[in-house]
């Protein structure tokens, strides 16, 4: 595996995998390596988090390391210190990094100087950590079934939808993006998993009609329309959004036993309503919880002084 993982395309299908099945053996097997023993792993955010901070700094602490919190605002980055000079800085002080931040391009220059492990916690570009994370919930959820099921993604063409783009690609699983045209997800990402489909089998369809998209589905997976980057956009997005939520009119075209995704927070009356929301919210939260399992199983990979994912 390369040095970070800071895009789903950074690993290949046989290191997702190994992900997959580590995360199996730590949510269920009582696998429990103290692999981070003396090792302390900063987690800089510049974004409010609270599934992605606390599954990380628990499971940081469940591998025996010590997690360090780095809110942007408080450090000198937020004054205008270069990302470059922040990664060799860091570098002295910690053996990892997990960055959350709002620039994909802050986060390229930051890994590019970094001489320790980093991994990308989310930026506005994609979330591949919460991806993997989801392609462990189908699997736990549908076992050998999972090359049969048709997943829909139904919303705004963020960060989400890129990173889904792109693991189903690699996994080679079937993936309907409906979005308007004018939210459409990242058009180099998708090329390279059409691309890539072509070698995996994967299936990855754009659709704009939510009713034809939702049709015979397994899964629809739905995100909020306002990411935080886009207050300023807010009313023109939820008006080009308003035909896309998540309720019971379009969950009848689906399969009659379809599940619901949503990688949280919700803004229910938005993309999803609320009634949806809390029938399936059983599901949802254990999809939150697997987030923990398989950022264990990627830190066990990554943040060991080996990189164990280098021999994979």
């Amino acid at each position: 595996m390369k040095a970070h993982f800071l895009d789903v395309w950074d690993i290949t299908f046989d290191e997702a995998k190994r992900i997959i099945d580590l995360s199996f053996d730590f949510k269920y097997n009582n696998f429990n390596p103290k692999s981070l023993q003396n090792l302390n792993i900063a987690l800089l955010f510049s974004k409010p988090s609270t599934r992605t901070r606390v599954s990380f700094e628990v499971g940081i602490k469940e591998l025996g390391g010590n997690p360090i919190f780095l809110q942007e605002s408080s450090l000198q980055v937020s004054r205008g210190e270069d990302a470059s000079d922040s990664a060799r800085t860091l570098s002295r002080y910690v053996d990892g990094v997990v960055v959350r931040t709002g620039s994909h391009q802050w986060l390229l220059e930051f890994a590019q100087y970094s001489v320790i492990p980093v991994i990308n916690a989310l930026t506005d570009y994609t979330h591949p950590c919460q991806a993997i994370s989801d392609i462990f919930t189908l699997f736990e959820a549908f076992r050998e079934k999972i090359k049969n099921i048709k997943v829909l993604y139904i919303g705004d063409g963020n960060n989400m939808a890129n990173a889904l783009i792109s693991a189903f690609a690699i996994f080679g699983l079937s993936l309907t993006v409906c979005t308007p045209k004018e939210l459409r997800p990242d058009e180099e990402n998708l090329k390279r998993a059409l691309e890539v489909s072509k070698q995996t089998g994967a299936e990855i369809i754009l659709e704009e009609d939510p009713i034809k998209a939702a049709k015979d589905k397994d899964v629809i997976y739905t995100d909020v329309w306002i990411s935080m980057n886009d207050e300023g956009s807010k009313d023109h997005k939820i008006n080009l959004l308003k035909d896309y939520q998540v309720n019971a009119k379009l969950l009848s075209y689906a399969k009659k036993d379809v599940r619901v995704m949503h990688c949280l927070p919700a803004k229910k009356g938005q993309e999803i309503t609320k009634e949806v929301f809390e029938e399936h919210a059983d599901f949802i939260f254990n999809q939150a919880e697997n987030r923990l399992h398989t950022q264990k199983a990627l830190m066990y990979l990554m943040f060991n002084g080996t990189n164990q994912m280098a021999s994979i």
